[in-house]
């Protein structure tokens, strides 16, 4: 795999038998699934390219079908686990340190507020540590959601 060590994503790569649960949701030779991290958001999902990739347009031909395939699959996991209305995905890759083309699968809940729908879910990463998803509650939802996967 090609690897920026600036890079966040290719850093957790290197290390990925050490990772933990939300880290590591799925994997395969393509693709790594983890829990977002800094959301208030319980199960918000990144879905990432194991090898460094900093545009879309520079995904493989295999890479992009199983793109399509991770987001349907990982949809319909987090409908079956944290009982969303519909699942938003989102690409961006532009925060420091994140320029790893990374695929945001964000559980919309039906009770979220519409203040915080649509693009508007983005308040709810980055935000205070105090209101993120604690490491043992997405450590939870990541084993919630590989049961799922693998049936």
């Amino acid at each position: 795999m090609i690897a920026d060590h600036d890079c966040y994503s290719c850093r957790a790569e290197a290390d990925l038998p050490r990772l933990p649960p939300r880290e590591r949701i799925a994997v395969d030779d393509h693709w790594r699934v983890a829990h977002a991290i800094g959301t208030a958001l319980p199960g918000w999902l990144v879905l990432v390219p194991r090898r460094h990739v900093t545009a879309i347009a520079e995904l493989t031909d295999t890479e992009a079908q199983g793109l399509g395939l991770w987001q349907v699959r990982l949809s319909r996991a987090l409908h079956a686990t944290v009982g969303c209305a519909k699942t938003y995905v989102a690409q961006f890759a532009e925060a420091e340190g994140f320029g790893h083309v990374h695929f945001h699968l964000v559980p919309r809940m039906a009770d979220l507020p519409p203040s915080q729908r649509g693009p508007r879910v983005f308040q709810l990463l980055g935000g205070e540590a105090a209101e993120s998803v604690t490491d043992d509650a997405m450590d939870q939802i990541a084993q919630r959601l590989q049961a799922h996967l693998e049936h």
